[in-house]
């Protein structure tokens, strides 16, 4: 698996973090979110005990943009470790990344905290905050998946 960004350091005790994410387009390009931070994500988000990626990802997404989305298919993912403050320890977070698209908003996010903003697919392989996100759009605009 790819490893992008935030590579392991010494000293640090990881625990694995699996998560689902997801490329959305719809009628006006890419679905993103801007979260507490203020930086520009792509939706998704890890998966609960008992849950599988595509129930993860179709929770994540309607979590974070009040949006439902179709045909979710798995195009690539990749690796990073990192300090995750929202579980409080060190992870090698492992994001399967999908491809899919916007179906129907169905309200506000109901984690209020972010906000859900389209874009162009290639404003986003610009502008996305995280490189790895940046590289799986790129890719994915290179291979003809958004």
């Amino acid at each position: 698996m790819r490893m992008i960004q935030d590579k392991w350091r010494p000293g640090h005790r990881y625990r694995d973090r699996m998560g689902a994410y997801a490329l959305i387009v719809g009628p006006d390009g890419m679905l993103l979110l801007v979260d507490e931070d203020g930086e520009l994500q792509i939706p998704g988000g890890g998966i609960d005990p008992g849950e599988s990626p595509v129930q993860a990802l179709h929770r994540e997404v309607i979590e974070e943009t009040g949006w439902r989305i179709a045909d979710p298919r798995r195009i690539g993912g990749y690796q990073r470790f990192d300090y995750l403050d929202s579980v409080g320890y060190w992870c090698r977070v492992v994001k399967l990344v999908f491809a899919a698209r916007a179906v129907r908003r169905l309200g506000q996010p109901t984690e209020g905290w972010h906000q859900p903003l389209w874009m162009s697919p290639g404003d986003a392989a610009r502008k996305l905050d995280v490189s790895g996100d940046r590289a799986m759009v790129r890719d994915a605009i290179a291979a003809g998946l958004i």
